[in-house]
């Protein structure tokens, strides 16, 4: 199955939505990065540690992958899904179409 896209609002739903199992929203830009702006409950693993930390990760949960604007964390998946990794979906647009399109209250940068 190909890595899905998901769209900002979608995600939105998905985190509102009680009835969901819980989903992994990995945020895989560098800690400056992540000191700006975050999705609330987000794990951090930069782009680089993932190699190494991946196996801290539990392929059969859901996992929303996250960048800037939806490249690095698309390499990830694409990482993950050879690593055996198969509910991933990647957040189209990245934390920059989360802040300008769900949270106009979160920095952009």
């Amino acid at each position: 199955m190909p890595i899905q896209q998901l769209q900002p609002r979608q995600l939105r739903d998905w985190l509102d939505d009680g009835s969901r199992r819980a989903t992994v929203l990995l945020d895989v830009r560098e800690p400056w990065e992540v000191q700006l702006c975050r999705i609330e409950g987000s794990l951090t693993i930069p782009m680089n540690d993932v190699a190494q930390q991946c196996s801290s990760l539990d392929p059969d949960v859901e996992m929303v992958l996250i960048c800037h604007h939806g490249g690095r964390s698309m390499q990830v998946a694409q990482f993950l899904e050879r690593g055996g990794f198969t509910k991933l979906h990647n957040l189209a647009g990245g934390i920059d179409a989360w802040a300008r399109l769900i949270d106009p209250a979160m920095a952009v940068y």
